[in-house]
């Protein structure tokens, strides 16, 4: 036991570090914690009571999804086209 003593005496500074840090990492483990919980808590109100703010990101995802699907139509239409042309089958192409 006064051989632990003494180490400690002369690594004090060594000790008092590791104490700061396991502090420091359970403020942070805490800080992190209560991000979650808040974060959960705010996620669920929105469910619960809606959010008009999602309703128009709904509306602009589903616009946005079908201008994606008409530019897919198009390029494809563009390729048909141009492969004709070449006469090199689209298969062959891809």
């Amino acid at each position: 036991m006064s051989e632990l003593k003494s180490w400690v005496r002369e690594n004090s500074t060594l000790v008092y570090f590791l104490i700061a840090q396991l502090i420091a990492a359970g403020a942070i483990a805490v800080s992190f914690v209560t991000y979650m919980t808040n974060l959960e808590a705010r996620v669920s109100t929105l469910e619960i009571r809606g959010s008009p703010h999602l309703a128009e990101i709904n509306n602009r995802l589903t616009v946005t999804e079908k201008e994606t699907a008409s530019n897919k139509e198009r390029l494809e239409r563009i390729v048909t086209i141009m492969t004709k042309e070449l006469h090199i089958s689209p298969s062959d192409h891809k």
